[in-house]
């Protein structure tokens, strides 16, 4: 078994130097050994000149000290070689990997962003379409006659003490149509009897506002201001 798995090392190392070579014999990497030799010897016929020099003198003022001493230079030039590719090399691609992390952070916080208003769009369509579904007409509409009806029925005329309409555009292409209502000297009943009336209106008419107060100290009747809202869509 031993001697199989040798064997297969073997053949496997000679068919990955066969490889090698056959790239290595493909005229584009012939052409790029021949260019990188060419730079290699340009950049030393240009630099060798200068740092021989200083590399000679270096080398003999190295070899004329003593061991304790060359262990201790070796060491320096250790940590400064680590201190440098730390600076130059592990700092950078850590700084890119934390780059990269925070993009993908962005990303993903756009992404909730982007689905969190996909949800309130939605939302939103659900709550307009259900407000055009309750919209009176438009056109010769008067809430300020319906609610004076229902009223009269409910509590009786005199007990309206004032009725104010106005009405005013909205966006969305609504007109919104308000009435505000001074109601003096209800009882509970009349009261409970005023905001049925209102509610079951066949108009979709809806109670915006509503402040109850005492008449009189101690007193059983109490005096309402009430403003009821419809919507219209703008013809």
């Amino acid at each position: 078994m031993a001697t199989s798995f040798s064997e297969m090392c073997a053949r496997l190392r000679t068919a990955a130097g066969e490889r090698l070579r056959a790239i290595a014999a493909t005229a584009p990497v012939r052409n790029l050994t021949a260019r990188l030799r060419a730079l290699r010897a340009s950049t030393t016929g240009r630099i060798g000149p200068r740092v021989s020099p200083a590399y000679g003198k270096f080398h003999a003022w190295y070899a004329k000290r003593e061991p304790r001493e060359r262990l201790l230079l070796r060491l320096l030039a250790g940590f400064l070689a680590a201190l440098i590719l730390y600076n130059l090399v592990y700092v950078p691609f850590s700084g890119l990997g934390g780059d990269i992390a925070d993009r993908v952070a962005a990303r993903q916080q756009e992404l909730i962003d982007v689905r969190a208003q996909m949800r309130t769009y939605e939302r939103l369509k659900l709550e307009l379409a259900a407000t055009e579904r309750r919209t009176v007409p438009g056109k010769d509409f008067s809430l300020f006659s319906i609610i004076e009806q229902a009223l009269t029925r409910t509590i009786g005329r005199d007990r309206i003490g004032s009725i104010t309409p106005s009405d005013r555009p909205v966006p969305g292409g609504f007109q919104q149509y308000t009435v505000d209502l001074k109601l003096t000297a209800l009882s509970l009943t009349q009261i409970v009897d005023t905001l049925y009336g209102v509610q079951t209106l066949l108009m979709p008419v809806t109670v915006s506002n509503l402040h109850i107060r005492q008449t009189a100290p101690g007193s059983r009747a109490y005096d309402v201001d009430l403003t009821c809202m419809a919507l219209a869509r703008n013809e």
